[in-house]
């Protein structure tokens, strides 16, 4: 079977490798749904662990996935750490999936 001509340069093989990285971050549920909650603005782990019924702890971790990877930013106000999601990271991620799914989205 011949491959797929999208699938076969070499540059496309790394963006494969990172929006399969990519959808491995986003596919955990609870991560999805902090970049979510995120969208419409910025939130201390407190507002977020309360909106998602999960432990601080747990919120804490996703958080840090999430900002390692590039798709939250965060900022200190305080005594309270305020995360964003990162709008430009976020699209060039979902341009590049586009780049595989969506015919002539190069």
């Amino acid at each position: 079977m011949k491959k797929a001509p999208c699938c076969t340069h070499k540059k496309t093989n790394k963006d494969l490798t990172h929006t399969i990285e990519f959808l491995k971050i986003i596919s955990q549920e609870q991560r999805l749904k902090i970049l979510c909650l995120l969208k419409n603005g910025e939130h201390c782990v407190c507002d977020i662990w309360q909106h998602l019924d999960m432990p601080q702890n747990l919120v804490s971790h996703h958080l840090k996935v999430l900002k390692d990877y590039g798709l939250i930013t965060s900022r200190k106000d305080g005594t309270k750490v305020l995360y964003t999601i990162h709008e430009k990271a976020v699209t060039q991620h979902t341009q590049l999936l586009n780049h595989f799914l969506i015919p002539y989205a190069n």
